[in-house]
């Protein structure tokens, strides 16, 4: 199995499928193509949550507002699963979560890698030219023989990149929203455990009042709850409405906590 994710919407991740089927006779499986466009931890939050549930895998993730900079690539091997990927951290959260310790080998696509991966016929489309002859050329080799394939090694230098993590006080928690997603519900990386104790209490969040409940139902429609999420992190969300606007709160920003 190849699974394919990225922020490229249509028609782009068919080319990467073409390419990728020229090569391989992998299952190809779509994850996402509308990961937060140019957004990288956001995105890097959505793969954590998403890949664990997939049987072992090469995983191809592209998000990618580097391209055709100096920006590397890497294959980053957790157990029995691969993530090739730019070398941007977008893949490292996932990795970590699918095996503890994980492996990250260079990809030297600049004519490093032989005839199996030419140079890139753009400087804008790696999803296409890169990541997807790499995938392909992970799969049919196999995981544990990344390191044999010509162009790919194991490095110590690589972009590391490591969710925000919050402040959880006695009168309350600072964070940062990680994510919105396409309900409206704001994610952020408070985890849920800090409400123990509060829920059926009215929490301020940013200064707005919220009752906080364990569905969004609990709530009468359009109000607003913040409540525990399928990931166990907090979540700022209205009752069939969006939590992103009713909070004023969007990926990226603050979000503060009191319940003192």
């Amino acid at each position: 199995m190849i699974t394919l994710s990225s922020d490229f919407g249509s028609p782009y991740p068919a080319a990467m499928k073409g390419v990728i089927a020229a090569r391989s006779d992998a299952r190809l499986v779509d994850v996402a193509h509308d990961l937060p466009r140019q957004g990288v931890q956001g995105s890097a939050f959505w793969l954590r949550e998403v890949l664990p549930y997939f049987p072992p895998a090469v995983h191809l993730a592209v998000v990618d507002p580097g391209v055709g900079t100096d920006r590397g690539a890497v294959v980053v091997r957790a157990g029995e699963h691969a993530v090739v990927t730019p070398d941007n951290g977008l893949a490292l959260p996932a990795a970590r979560r699918l095996a503890g310790d994980v492996d990250v080998f260079g990809l030297d696509y600049r004519g490093g890698a032989g005839d199996w991966l030419p140079d890139p016929a753009s400087s804008t489309f790696h999803g296409r030219d890169v990541f997807a002859p790499a995938a392909a050329r992970v799969h049919e080799t196999g995981v544990d023989a990344v390191a044999s394939i010509p162009g790919i090694e194991p490095t110590g230098e690589y972009v590391d990149l490591r969710l925000p993590e919050p402040e959880v006080g006695e009168d309350g928690a600072v964070g940062e929203a990680l994510a919105v997603d396409g309900f409206g519900n704001v994610i952020t990386n408070i985890p849920g455990e800090a409400l123990e104790g509060h829920f059926e209490e009215h929490v301020k969040a940013n200064g707005v009042w919220a009752s906080t409940r364990r569905t969004y139902a609990a709530v009468d429609e359009g109000h607003r709850v913040i409540t525990v999420g399928s990931h166990g992190n907090v979540e700022l969300a209205v009752n069939q409405g969006r939590g992103d606007e009713t909070f004023g709160v969007y990926a990226g920003g603050r979000v503060s906590l009191q319940w003192s």
